[in-house]
């Protein structure tokens, strides 16, 4: 992401911009957001990092015009410290410890998919520091459940005992793996999901035409945010509401070219929508035209989604990503072709 980019962000999205400006109205050093993913979690912390650092915040938030918000734009802000795994820094376009980065660039090491502790090390380092500006300083944790033990503890005493003005904001799509220290030391806030006409109209602004916002928003689950991501990767629409019957076949060109991790988590959600459908209720992820029409048994379902639970502790890691692509779609068409038998596809 070039500087450029990073300097002229998109306005937010109406309802992050109401949660901001409710969040503003009430104290607290530490807040943890928390809900599942494609609500906008980080662009809502962002936004509470901008007006807390602000030169001349409004109460909706940030003016978006002064020096220091333009610091944030740009990545440079003195008296903000932003914890992230090396991977989304740069996916985010955050600068990285120059040791770190030096480490990377000679090829020494592979960025960090996880927060590093030596990164904590240097945040409760930045804690000390007298502020540059302004009245506050912050601490932006993302994805905070890319912490583990170690990161999360040498946090711990900052969090609970902040030296001067310092703020926290902390964000989670999985609260359940943070320490319960970490939780307790922190005002939890769970995001609000917008409507779906809240949801089309955004991603209509967003360049999104209208057919293809209602198949990728069906696809994420309602969430925007990953609605946008769908439609920003390239994926045909059409592709995803044959992508039901295209397992049913084993057809492994029709997924030749996603990514493990992408194929996985479509497999996902289709168990889900036929598990639904199995027990008469509406699927959420595909139409209901887009399902076979010959359901698997239940048991057969339940085997599915324990094994697919199971495989995805290691998707990211694939010995090697064809023959995943492979095994799973071969392991879709059995298991959509099971009817008594549970057993055949495991």
């Amino acid at each position: 992401m070039s500087a450029e980019e990073t300097a002229t962000p998109m306005p937010p999205a109406p309802w992050i911009a109401a949660q901001t400006a409710q969040l503003l109205k009430q104290r607290g050093h530490a807040w943890l957001l928390q809900g599942p993913s494609g609500l906008g979690q980080y662009e809502l912390a962002l936004e509470m990092v901008r007006a807390w650092l602000c030169d001349a915040p409004t109460q909706a938030g940030a003016c978006n015009t002064c020096t220091s918000c333009h610091a944030i734009d740009v990545r440079t802000h003195a008296d903000l410290c932003v914890l992230m795994p090396e991977t989304m820094c740069m996916e985010l376009g955050w600068p990285i410890e120059e040791g770190a980065l030096k480490e990377i660039d000679d090829k020494k090491r592979k960025a960090s998919k996880q927060i590093r502790v030596e990164a904590a090390r240097e945040a409760v380092v930045f804690s000390q520091f007298t502020r540059s500006r302004g009245k506050t300083k912050v601490i932006l944790v993302y994805p905070a459940e890319r912490m583990n033990n170690v990161t999360a503890n040498t946090l711990l005493k900052t969090l609970e005992e902040p030296p001067g003005e310092l703020k926290f904001v902390l964000v989670t799509e999985a609260a359940h793996m943070l320490l319960p220290t970490i939780r307790s030391r922190c005002l939890s806030y769970t995001l609000t999901w917008p409507t779906s006409e809240e949801s089309l109209a955004w991603l209509g602004s967003q360049g999104v035409k209208k057919i293809e916002a209602d198949v990728f928003l069906r696809a994420a689950g309602g969430r925007p945010a990953d609605a946008l991501g769908f439609a920003n990767s390239g994926r045909n629409p059409s592709d995803w509401q044959a992508f039901p019957k295209a397992m049913a076949k084993g057809d492994v060109g029709a997924v030749s070219n996603w990514l493990p991790a992408d194929l996985l988590d479509a497999l996902q959600k289709l168990c889900h929508d036929l598990m639904a459908s199995k027990s008469g209720a509406a699927p959420r992820f595909f139409k209901p035209a887009d399902l076979p029409t010959a359901m698997p048994s239940y048991s057969a379902l339940a085997a599915w989604h324990k094994t697919l639970s199971a495989t995805a502790r290691t998707v990211e890691h694939p010995f090697n990503a064809g023959l995943m692509l492979e095994a799973l779609v071969s392991g879709a068409q059995r298991v959509m072709a099971a009817k008594n038998n549970a057993k055949c596809y495991q």
